[in-house]
């Protein structure tokens, strides 16, 4: 899931680069959304992982 939100925040960037507002917005706000999950679910598995 980390690997998604580098790739949109790298669409982001270079939409950026080429001018196209709309399109760099929304890839970067999903990169957010997909960094954000990827936090929660990595700090859950840390908790509930190792149970023994």
């Amino acid at each position: 899931m980390l690997h998604y939100a580098v790739v949109f925040f790298v669409i982001a960037i270079i939409a950026a680069v080429l001018g196209f507002g709309g399109i760099a917005s929304s890839a970067a706000g999903i990169a957010k959304i997909l960094f954000v999950v990827f936090l929660i679910l990595a700090v859950l598995s840390l908790i509930f992982g190792r149970k023994r």
